[in-house]
């Protein structure tokens, strides 16, 4: 069998020859797929949908928690999600189709919908113009909208089921699907960096924002007296974000907001980012780092991914009561519910199962706090000790009438740590990247337990730096400097 596997959600939906290629349901790939003995899965997601947190969307973000290269990637299904995300390519992109329509016998006399499989166009004038834009957005269909006049503008891109096919469309499909496995797997065209200010992306008015004012001043100070400008902007700024050289998000981050835009808005022209959108994409969801920790052998509490097929009978014999249910994309232990029996564990579930396809149950381990490993570039940065809120089992206790509350924290020089909960953070934080994480564990007698990995983790003056002081921010900036300087 080769390396490709399809995944539908349908079996009817993938007419082409199967061939010696696996074909999967999107459940069965999700679930995970046991009998799937390939070293290098090269996974084609042709699910009818990859709307946020669908069963397609899943798809592709457990394809890469298990190190599967897959078509279309996470960040491809977002980006094309908003105009905002993908608006710094539509000049480009412009440019290309006017030039290659001038060359055309026929040109296009009114506006068009051009459709896209692997690259191949549904018509044939424009191969080079389909070619380019799939160098820019690798998904399986893709259709471009384009607007009729002097100058020919792109209004819309946007990604296709298979289901949107009709029977002829299908055969261009599954003949453009054979050449493209058969060529071989295909990198995406990357951009060079361009080439000191940095924007500070902040919400004055969050409630638990990642760090308070007196933080950012300190962060100001110390950035200045190594050459670098900091200039704190706002949500209205985005359109002015490619004034400055580096961007670090110091807002609470999620895909569904204005932080993710920024990060991508920041990738696109070549700016240093903290956060950057692949960090984001991955700690933002739960049920994403459970797959990749498990992957990689990191310990964690046992984890089962839940759903609406799970029965509860299911879920008890796997782990006991009490246990905690999380959405995958909460953030600052909203989402978090710990239920103690079956009454609660049926409301909950359904609840969540409401806002997303998949959630996650996990074991209860109760300790008087969680430790806090802060990790830049993958070395350890800093380490804290939160202690729980009082009469609370979390951190942090939301209050339905009024402000949240905190438990206290506890903080220490990297070497002062216990080693083994250093060495399991920086592991971990290893598997997202390069920037700066925050890494949750848990500790008793069994071990060392990571409960998540926070793309976006608080740095406070006083509580996170209290051990490095000024030594804390200089290295951030230190990161950004060298990336500009390289």
């Amino acid at each position: 069998m080769s390396d490709w596997v399809i995944v539908v959600d349908r079996r009817a939906d993938f007419t082409g020859m199967e061939e010696d290629r696996a074909i999967l349901r999107t459940r069965e790939y999700i679930a995970p797929p046991q009998n799937l003995k390939l070293q290098h899965p090269k996974i084609i997601n042709l699910s009818r949908s990859y709307a946020y947190l669908s069963q397609g969307y899943y798809c592709s973000l457990l394809a890469e928690a298990r190190s599967h290269r897959v078509l279309p990637t996470v960040d491809t299904i977002l980006q094309l999600r908003q105009r905002s995300l993908y608006s710094g390519e539509i000049a480009d992109l412009e440019e290309e189709l006017n030039r290659r329509v001038k060359r055309l016998v026929s040109p296009p006399t009114e506006s068009f919908r051009l459709r896209i499989a692997f690259g191949y166009p549904y018509d044939s004038r424009f191969q080079a113009f389909a070619r380019h834009v799939f160098d820019r957005f690798r998904c399986p269909l893709l259709e471009v909208t384009v607007r009729h006049g002097e100058w020919l503008k792109i209004t819309g891109i946007s990604a296709l089921g298979i289901d949107d096919l009709d029977t002829e469309e299908h055969v261009l499909f599954n003949w453009a699907l054979d050449q493209y496995t058969r060529a071989g797997w295909r990198q995406p065209k990357t951009r060079a960096p361009a080439k000191y200010t940095m924007a500070v992306l902040h919400n004055p008015k969050e409630e638990l924002p990642p760090s308070d004012p007196a933080s950012l001043k300190k962060l100001i100070r110390v950035a200045e007296g190594m050459g670098v400008d900091v200039e704190l902007i706002e949500k209205k700024d985005y359109l002015r974000l490619a004034e400055y050289d580096a961007l670090f998000i110091r807002e609470t981050t999620t895909i569904e907001n204005h932080t993710y835009r920024f990060a991508k808005k920041a990738e696109l022209e070549g700016m240093p980012a903290i956060d950057d959108p692949t960090s984001i994409l991955r700690c933002t969801n739960k049920v994403y780092l459970a797959e990749l920790l498990k992957a990689n052998k990191v310990p964690t509490p046992k984890t089962v991914v839940v759903n609406a097929m799970k029965s509860l009978e299911e879920l008890e014999g796997e782990l006991p009561y009490p246990m905690v249910l999380k959405i995958p994309d909460g953030a600052f232990s909203r989402g978090v519910h710990k239920v103690g029996d079956r009454a609660e564990l049926k409301k909950m579930t359904r609840e969540l199962l409401e806002e997303s396809d998949l959630i996650l149950a996990q074991e209860f381990m109760p300790t008087d706090y969680d430790w806090r490993v802060g990790v830049l570039d993958g070395e350890p940065l800093f380490v804290c000790q939160y202690l729980m809120a009082k009469k609370h089992w979390q951190i942090v206790k939301h209050n339905a009438d009024g402000p949240a509350t905190h438990g206290g924290f506890k903080s220490f020089a990297v070497e002062q740590a216990p080693p083994e909960v250093v060495e399991v953070a920086v592991k971990a934080a290893r598997l997202i990247g390069n920037g700066l994480y925050g890494v949750d564990l848990k500790q008793n007698e069994r071990g060392v337990f990571v409960i998540e990995i926070n793309d976006n983790p608080n740095l406070d003056t006083g509580v996170e730096d209290a051990a490095l002081k000024d030594e804390l921010w200089k290295r951030l900036v230190r990161w950004f400097l060298k990336r500009l300087e390289a």
